[in-house]
């Protein structure tokens, strides 16, 4: 069973993504670390008693459409209902509307429990607090008013409407369609797919946030809009009222997340007799909507990378668990009776040290880019919020893709921990890669998020953010060299050999981008992103290891430097020399 790792998360948060400093300095208001060590404490109590028991309902029963509605597994309903009541929807929520306004960096730390104890469970409240800050930012005060409050609470759930059978990925191809009505709302029309959460029996309202067409419209991303479109009509009085003219249509049967109704939602068709149409109302202004939808999905983003962080931890747990009860063989080192736990074995404990460190790794990402969105509307002045803000921008990417790789990548090192037994349901290893799988797609292929960090993040500031970024990676391992502390190996060389080679990958496909060469910066996408994660993670892993006074992190860093950090110079020649090969061999791929 799942326990939160309170003593990794609390200080990964507060002496490597640098809450701790921002306390200190007094930009949290009235927070303090007492506080945020009861918040983590009761949070990490939720999710191991509340939240994992009901984990297996959820996987083997699953979400159950029948007549447009769905019914949410055994228990799942009441659980929801206690995780409102508790206060945990409007955590980072803004005060006006009944939030408790806390750092995104803690609100993603209590995400990343909900995620552990059940992803299928921890994703559904994730659409809603996107929603929640794209409405604030762009809704016109009356919407604010009818529907953040409700949102905010929890009390009802958003959804987030992009995806259509003709367009994935290429937002261009939307085909859904608005027209304006004479009383200044929208009706809208066509179907969405892979809409997570958007038909359940959690609340009694579901907002919909939808990308559609207006019928002058500019081609392209340039001609979307964005619209609010509830479930249910809601009166002045803030009562759901009338059923709307969306409903469900169907939902997926998936490798994972079972219990995430994933729905094809239909608008428009004339629900139940209605008049043909769904009623909207517009978000921010006609044919702006991309970039108000955009805030909803950067929040989504680092979202789905703590539930990479999130399915790892879990899966390292129940790895570690099962290989200290696991029998087998004999082992050096161990002289007890009978056979060895496998945990012994050097292989085994390869694998559960790389799935901890990757984990690890990954978290300090995640939190260190949840810091910089905090820091990036908290910092004293414009030019430290501006830092702040092209520092997210630059670790997004980063935290979407490389944590969700984790945990895969974890979740898959953890079946073969169990080994045959871990191919087998019973034991719940399988299950926790089965949820993992989804993470790497939705929310922006990690494909994308390469493209958009070469492409986008690293010319910004022409290329100086990165570059500072790199060498404050590198001092922490000036830091190691200096701290003339027992037990770092070869930690600091490994790490000046990992971030000399992101500099020259950066430097490179800086100057691809610059110069046209766009197949080349291209095709060293995907390698640069888990290049520099890795050394990132590195570093932030011995930035760890220095500030734990008692050194029970220095063991692990070690480990990664030098068992893990070697990809990188790998990584670093794909990116330099890859593309040509990469081109070459790609023309045989293609039908004629």
């Amino acid at each position: 069973m799942y326990k939160a790792p309170l003593d990794d998360i609390a200080f990964t948060l507060k002496q490597v993504a640098g809450l701790k400093p921002a306390i200190d300095a007094g930009l949290l208001g009235d927070l303090g670390e007492d506080l945020v060590d009861a918040i983590l404490s009761e949070a990490g109590r939720f999710a191991g008693e509340e939240v994992a028991p009901l984990y297996k309902v959820g996987d083997e029963v699953g979400a159950v459409l029948k007549d447009a509605e769905v019914t949410m597994p055994p228990g799942w309903r009441d659980l929801y209902r206690r995780w409102v009541e508790g206060g945990w929807n409007g955590l980072s929520g803004p005060e006006e509307f009944g939030g408790q306004a806390l750092p995104i960096s803690v609100a993603m730390a209590v995400l990343e429990m909900w995620n552990s104890a059940s992803m299928a469970f921890g994703i559904g409240p994730t659409l809603t607090m996107g929603a929640i800050e794209a409405l604030e930012k762009h809704a016109a005060p009356v919407l604010k008013d009818k529907y953040l409050a409700k949102l905010v609470s929890g009390e009802w759930m958003a959804t987030m409407n992009l995806t259509e059978p003709q367009a994935g990925s290429d937002l261009a191809a939307l085909r859904a369609r608005a027209e304006r009505a004479e009383d200044g709302t929208y009706r809208i029309f066509g179907q969405k797919i892979f809409i997570t959460y958007g038909e359940h029996d959690f609340t009694d309202n579901i907002v919909h946030l939808v990308l559609a067409r207006l019928p002058d419209a500019p081609a392209g991303t340039r001609g979307i809009s964005l619209f609010l479109v509830p479930k249910f009509l809601v009166g002045d009085d803030g009562v759901p009222g009338a059923r709307n003219d969306v409903f469900c249509s169907g939902i997926e049967h998936k490798l994972g997340i079972h219990a995430s109704p994933t729905c094809t939602m239909i608008y428009g068709d004339g629900f139940k007799g209605q008049a043909p149409g769904a009623v909207g109302w517009l978000i921010g202004e006609e044919n702006k909507g991309l970039a108000c939808m955009f805030t909803m999905m950067n929040n989504a983003r680092l979202s789905v990378g703590m539930q990479g962080v999130a399915v790892a931890e879990a899966a390292t747990q129940k790895a570690i668990a099962y290989a200290n009860e696991r029998r087998q063989g004999k082992a050096g080192g161990y002289d007890g009776p009978g056979m060895a736990p496998i945990v012994h074995h050097p292989d085994v404990q390869r694998n559960l040290l790389t799935m901890k460190a990757l984990t690890q790794a990954a978290r300090a990402i995640a939190y260190n880019c949840a810091h910089a969105i905090d820091m990036g509307r908290l910092a004293a002045t414009e030019a430290e919020r501006g830092h702040w803000q092209a520092r997210a921008n630059l670790l997004t990417p980063l935290a979407k893709a490389f944590s969700t790789d984790v945990g895969v990548d974890v979740a898959s090192l953890g079946v073969q921990v169990h080994g045959g037994m871990g191919f087998i349901e019973e034991t719940g290893a399988a299950a926790y890669l089965r949820d993992a799988r989804i993470a790497p797609i939705y929310e922006g292929t990690n494909g994308i998020q390469a493209i958009d960090l070469v492409v986008r993040k690293l010319p910004l500031e022409g290329g100086e953010h990165v570059h500072g970024y790199i060498a404050e990676l590198k001092a922490v391992a000036d830091a190691v060299r200096d701290s003339n502390r027992d037990g770092f190996g070869r930690t600091a060389a490994r790490l000046d050999e990992a971030l000399d080679a992101v500099s020259e990958a950066t430097r490179f496909l800086l100057s691809a981008t610059a110069e046209g060469r766009q197949d080349e910066a291209l095709a060293g996408a995907t390698p640069y992103l888990r290049l520099i994660s890795l050394a990132a993670g590195g570093a932030y892993v011995a930035q760890g290891a220095l500030a734990d006074e008692t050194g029970v992190r220095t063991a692990l860093c070690r480990f990664f430097a030098e068992n893990l950090l070697g990809e990188t110079r790998a990584l670093a020649d794909s990116v330099l020399g890859g593309a040509a090969s990469l081109a070459a061999a790609g023309q045989s791929l293609i039908s004629a």
